[in-house]
This record gives structure tokens, C-alpha cells and sequence, in this order.
């Protein structure tokens, strides 16, 4: 699927999409019928109607505009030792075919953006390759937060062995470490591309975590990676997930974004929403709502 910023093209690369996880284990604040209360709009793509399952899409944005490429996010990526995630593990996903079939090979990305270092938006970063974690991308820029950055350093050398902050070490050492000597740590808001691209601070999912925003034609986009990570918490922004290191702060980045994405017409692209992926905010009740 592609949508346009103007004269901007972008493009959704999937890596794979399905009822990933089970809303109350991932919304430690879920109630039965969130669901239920928006289902003119959640179901079926959204909720799967057999299991009750969030529906969750990982996927990458390829943004193409007059003379760059850029990919934002990178998914979880092949071969990787993601134990105890036994779906995450050693995957074998044909993400780099489908780049291929939007017109672009890895040596052709001229920058990788990540929201955050979490294990899933870092994966496509390295490839194994004679054994080794090398670059997928060896022309690109790779662009980080250097406050995120600094956080998972800080983390990864702690001596913590509960199961997600365990992934996020072995996800630290293959896909973040190896990729560092092409990388550049920004910090505050920063133009990476004059009058066409945006990085902006937005703390809360993690410490350092950002958005992208892409402006031509009068158009705005908002890549919003993990500020919301499924449509019920635009209609609930008070709802976060289990893996918001900073929960209020998270409320709030959320609602702010929402906010702007609504009184500004911004198409907000998020990392993991199912179909159709990426829309525009609007008002509904005490909340907001998506229009895919």
C-alpha cells in the first residue's frame, strides 16, 4: 500500500501481520468491553472476532521523496535469538523481497530511522551474513535518539534477566551495536532534511523515543512508531501498553499527538496497526478516531 505527502511517496513494507497478542496481557488496564464499545470500526481488521486477539501489523515505511530514501523502523528481522518470543525466533519473513518489490534495494536507503530500539523497529538493521551481524543498509545513515541510544546502553550492561529487558540486550547487541559505526545520535528536534523532514522528541513508550514528521505540498505525516501501538488507544488515549518505561508521560505525548494529527490533518502512520494502516485523526467523544 502507498500513500502520498505531497509529493512525497511512501510505502508500507511488511514483514509480517496477524492476532499477535492478547489485550489484557498487553493493556494492563483493559476492560471486556473497550472492544465492544468501538466495534463499528475495530472489527474485523482490528480485533479478531474468533480469539479477541489484537490484530498487529509489523511493518516498516519507506519514504521516497526527489532525492532520498529513507526506511523508518525495521522490524524484528531474520535469524534472530528472540527466545522466549518462539514467534519472533529465528524468523524467515521475505521482508527484503517485498522492499525489492517497491523499487529499492538495501544499498539504495540513503537513511534508517528508528522510533525507538525496541525489538521490534531494530531488526532489519544487521543481517547475518558468514556468521557475523553486519549492516543491511551500507550506504545509509543510520539515525537514533541519542537518549534512547544511551538508555538501552545503560540497560544492556545491568544485570537485569526478566524476559523482555533479556531480548532487548541480545536485540541491543545484534542490530544496534553493529550498525554504530554508521550512525548519527541526535538529540532535540532536529531537520534532518530542509523543509521536508523532522525529528521530534517523543518521550513516554521509551525515554527517547521520537517521531518522524514529513511536510510537502501543504501535506503533514506523522510517523508515531509506538505512541500508539493499536487504534483502541486512539479512541482511549489513556490506555497504554505494558512496555511504556514512562506511563504518564506517554499519556501525554499520546494525547499531544493525536491532538496535532486531528487540528492540523496530519496522516498518522503508525508502526503496528493492522488494515488499512495509516489514517486521519478526528474527534470522537472524550477520545479520537481513525479514518483509514
Amino acid at each position: 500500500m502507498q500513500w502520498q505527502i505531497g509529493n512525497v511517496k511512501i510505502t508500507r513494507i511488511e514483514e509480517l501481520i496477524g492476532p499477535l497478542f492478547d489485550p489484557v496481557s498487553f493493556f494492563p488496564d483493559f476492560e471486556p468491553d473497550y472492544f465492544e464499545a468501538h466495534r463499528d470500526w475495530l472489527f474485523p481488521n482490528h480485533v479478531d472476532a474468533k480469539t479477541g486477539r489484537i490484530i498487529a501489523s509489523m511493518h516498516s515505511w519507506l519514504i521516497e521523496t526527489s532525492h532520498h530514501r529513507i526506511l523508518v523502523d525495521t522490524c524484528i528481522g531474520n535469524d534472530k535469538q528472540r527466545m522466549p518470543y518462539r514467534d519472533w525466533h529465528e524468523m524467515n519473513t521475505p521482508w527484503l523481497q517485498n522492499l525489492a518489490q517497491a523499487g529499492v534495494s538495501p544499498d539504495q536507503i540513503d537513511f534508517v530511522m528508528c522510533t525507538h530500539l525496541h525489538v521490534d523497529h531494530v531488526g532489519w538493521n544487521t543481517q547475518l551474513k558468514d556468521g557475523q551481524w553486519v549492516p543491511t543498509f551500507p550506504n545509509a545513515r543510520y539515525i537514533f535518539s541519542r537518549i534512547e541510544h544511551d538508555f538501552w546502553q545503560q540497560q544492556r550492561n545491568e544485570n537485569n534477566s526478566e524476559t523482555f529487558a533479556a531480548v532487548n540486550k541480545q536485540t541491543f547487541d545484534d542490530s544496534v551495536t553493529p550498525i554504530m559505526h554508521l550512525a548519527e545520535l541526535v538529540e532535540g528536534e532536529t531537520e534532518l532534511i530542509a523543509d521536508l523532514l523532522n525529528i521530534k522528541p517523543a518521550p513516554g513508550h521509551t525515554p527517547g523515543s521520537i517521531a518522524i514528521e514529513v511536510h510537502d505540498g501543504g501535506e503533514l505525516g506523522i510517523f508515531t512508531g509506538d505512541i500508539c501501538h493499536h487504534p483502541i488507544q486512539v479512541a482511549l488515549p489513556e490506555l497504554n501498553s505494558a512496555y511504556c518505561e514512562l506511563p504518564d508521560v506517554a499519556r501525554t505525548t499520546r494525547r499531544n499527538i493525536l491532538e496535532r494529527c486531528c487540528s492540523e490533518g496530519a496522516l498518522m502512520l503508525p508502526a503496528h496497526f493492522g488494515p488499512g494502516f495509516a489514517g486521519h485523526i478526528r474527534e470522537s467523544g472524550t477520545g479520537f478516531r481513525i479514518d483509514f
